[in-house]
């Protein structure tokens, strides 16, 4: 962070401090949201390969995007304030995903595989819709399109980023309070019934946090689906416990060292030859596929 600061630092610094300062918080705010996210959903669901946008939500985020300029068009669009779309986008989500996981356990018993499932059929339908929207906006209403749903960590204001980081605050400190009882949780819902704690219903807050997290992150930044599964499957091995009261701050500080170190090699070794986003995501599918083969093979 220090360095990311203060390399290379002439000019108008105080513009300059100012713009950094934006990114370097951006970028902080996206490693706790999807470091943190990531790791509960994991733990819930005892499988280190599922990540939350299998949920749909990036998918849900893409479609809002797509019926809000289509709708409202560019100008109607500019009268919601950054802050106020991002809460709406966020509300929205978050929405989604309260009323998915109240019908999928409101039964008599919890099948996480049927939430994953339904997820994965709800974010196809999400796609579909965004694509049949699409083709009928002018080509100005694409681009803007494009340019929201495109990942990138340089467009986020002071509002947003405050909004943001009480959220992300909030959460955390709900996490960091029950994570003696996540350790237990992710023994499985037998052990840890057996062990006095309620376990579908810290399932169901955590599956809710999680939710928040995400809409977070997505509406801060656009969709990156892989960028959890990196930080996290770089997390088991370096930290090397099963303790969440290391797992979760490891998680955190290794998102911040991915995103902000990326980010310095890509401005000052790289001129900015590409994307962050866009090199995420090719190592995390790429991560996501190996995990796949080695899974396969056991």
């Amino acid at each position: 962070m220090a360095i990311f600061m203060t390399i290379q630092l002439h000019g108008n610094i105080a513009y300059i401090l100012k713009h950094r300062g934006q990114i370097l918080a951006t970028m902080v705010l996206v490693a706790f949201a999807s470091g943190i996210g990531t790791l509960l959903f994991q733990t819930v669901t005892q499988n280190r390969i599922l990540t939350p946008s299998v949920m749909g939500l990036e998918s849900l985020f893409v479609l809002l995007q797509t019926v809000l300029i289509f709708a409202l068009d560019i100008g109607g669009l500019s009268m919601l304030g950054s802050v106020g779309r991002f809460l709406a986008e966020g509300a929205l989500l978050v929405t989604f995903a309260t009323l998915l996981y109240r019908w999928l356990l409101s039964g008599s018993g919890m099948d996480l595989h049927r939430v994953l499932l339904i997820g994965l059929v709800c974010g196809t339908l999400f796609r579909s819709a965004s694509g049949l929207m699409q083709r009928l906006m002018s080509p100005g209403e694409f681009a803007v399109l494009q340019s929201r749903i495109f990942a990138t960590f340089t467009r986020a204001d002071g509002g947003v980023l405050m909004v943001c980081a009480l959220i992300v605050a909030l959460v955390s400190l709900v996490v960091w309070r029950m994570r003696h009882r996540l350790d237990v949780i992710a023994l499985g819902a037998n052990s840890a019934t057996a062990l006095g704690v309620p376990y579908r219903r810290n399932v169901t807050g955590i599956l809710l946090l999680v939710a928040l997290l995400v809409a977070t992150s997505t509406a801060l930044v656009g969709p990156m689906m892989f960028l959890g599964l990196l930080i996290v499957n770089l997390t088991y091995p370096l930290i090397g416990s099963w303790r969440h009261h290391y797992l979760l701050p490891g998680s955190v500080l290794i998102g911040m060292v991915t995103l902000i170190g990326g980010q310095l090699v890509l401005e000052r070794l790289l001129d900015m030859a590409g994307t962050l986003s866009v090199v995420i995501e090719f190592t995390g599918g790429a991560l996501f596929i190996y995990l796949l083969l080695k899974k396969a093979k056991k």
